[in-house]
């Protein structure tokens, strides 16, 4: 048997992606539920892997890590949760500190800037109250569907201002198809202006993604050819992690 995530898989979930798409416009419901399917059970995960964090949640630690975002900070698409990015910095944090992380990941699959506004920020205040070593956000990429600049540009300076200063913020990465590559350019634009008007560092996560090419579509992707598997995880671990590291730094 091949393992997950080589070409042919690949190629699977793009030919899938690409049918749900034309079904979605013409109104071939059936269809699309069809072609659809790998999204909607990888969607189905959700629970489990907010189950799985808030239990990682009960660890202690001395290092204190707040992540904010979506479905990849959750980790949909990896084999088990810890795979996600942000699992995948922890081991790496653990790793060079030689310290246990205290984790608190407030992600939610799907979560937009709006809905991370309502429902996470809240909730990280308390976090925020203890000082965390280090505070993670990748949002945004759920806004594309819906896109509106100026409802993304208010959420998202809400957002920002409303954390601490050594906050690293991610990039959307590369949607590689140009329908949805105009959005995402005005997006991060977005992003960066007001990352720079607050001193937030950027993570520079589209240009990441996108130098992947077509080798990284094809074996980088989880089933759904929306979601990272392992190895698209390990692209977005390597590319926080410079910024993690010199937050380490900082807080030795």
């Amino acid at each position: 048997m091949m393992p997950a995530g080589v070409p042919r898989d690949g190629a699977r979930a793009l030919v899938l992606s690409a049918a749900a798409a034309v079904a979605r416009v013409l109104g071939w419901r059936t269809l699309y539920d069809r072609v659809n399917r790998p999204l909607m059970e990888l969607a189905e995960m959700q629970p489990v892997t907010a189950q799985w964090w808030r239990e990682r949640r009960k660890q202690q630690g001395t290092f204190r890590y707040l992540a904010l975002g979506d479905s990849t900070a959750q980790g949909i698409g990896a084999s088990v949760p810890g795979r996600s990015y942000v699992g995948q910095l922890i081991d790496r944090i653990e790793a060079r500190t030689g310290e246990p992380v205290k984790v608190v990941n407030l992600a939610v699959s799907g979560a937009t800037t709006t809905l991370c506004l309502r429902d996470q920020l809240p909730k990280a205040q308390k976090v925020l109250a203890y000082e965390p070593d280090l505070v993670t956000i990748a949002i945004g990429a759920n806004d594309i569907a819906e896109w509106d600049p100026v409802r993304f540009h208010r959420n998202l300076t809400l957002i920002l201002s409303a954390l601490p200063t050594h906050t690293i913020v991610s990039e959307l990465p590369c949607f590689h198809l140009p329908w949805n590559e105009r959005k995402v350019r005005v997006a991060n634009r977005i992003l960066h202006t007001i990352a720079a008007e607050r001193g937030l560092r950027v993570v520079p996560l589209h240009r990441t993604t996108q130098e992947r090419g077509v080798r990284g579509v094809l074996t980088e992707f989880a089933a759904d050819a929306f979601h990272p598997n392992d190895r698209g995880y390990e692209v977005w671990a390597d590319a926080f992690w410079p910024f993690v590291e010199q937050r380490i730094a900082a807080v030795s």
